[in-house]
């Protein structure tokens, strides 16, 4: 099995930030967790290829999620298409781990299956502020996203928004489903 590459520009950026912010040495935190230093520095220099496993032992050695080792910063419409997000592979199954969004402290996240045909969109008003969803198609075809600023999303791709603007879905085909995250701050 291939395995997407991992999100390298990244990791090494984050793995540098997170290490001068607990203000550790490039040894201590190799040391912490369990890896070789020459495997961290490669890491913090963009040359390395890490596993779940190691990107776990950094985060739980630098006291942060594992999110925030491999997400890079975020534009106001994120949009992931199928096979082509941050996927980081497992040394020990044929598994890859993919993340498309992580939760904020303090959020509530409510979920919905979204089952929808062709014909009128699903045009919503603003949400309370600072509200975020996220969309993961599921089958079909549809444009989904900010009214000005939408997308046309295939099965598996990933889009995430601010629902705090006009927003839209529609169905392009029949059938068309997906997953809805709404994110409340």
């Amino acid at each position: 099995m291939s395995h997407p590459s991992a999100p390298i520009a990244a990791i090494a950026a984050s793995l540098q930030r997170e290490r001068k912010r607990v203000g550790l040495s490039l040894a201590e935190v190799a040391r912490r967790a369990g890896i070789a230093k020459s495997t961290l520095s490669q890491l913090e220099s963009g040359t390395g290829n890490p596993s779940v496993e190691t990107l776990w032992a950094l985060s739980v050695t630098l006291d942060v999620p594992f999110a925030q080792l491999v997400e890079p910063v975020k534009p106001r419409v994120q949009l992931i298409r199928a096979g082509q997000g941050p996927g980081i592979p497992s040394d020990t199954a044929d598994y890859v781990a993919t993340l498309l969004a992580s939760c904020p402290p303090n959020a509530r996240r409510d979920i919905f299956v979204i089952n929808a045909q062709i014909g009128t969109p699903r045009n919503s008003d603003p949400h309370s502020p600072g509200v975020i969803e996220h969309v993961v198609l599921s089958a079909g075809r549809a444009v989904v996203g900010p009214t000005d600023e939408p997308v046309e999303l295939h099965p598996g791709d990933y889009v995430s928004y601010p629902a705090d603007l006009p927003h839209t879905f529609e169905a392009l085909v029949p059938d068309t489903s997906a997953v809805l995250i709404s994110e409340h701050a």
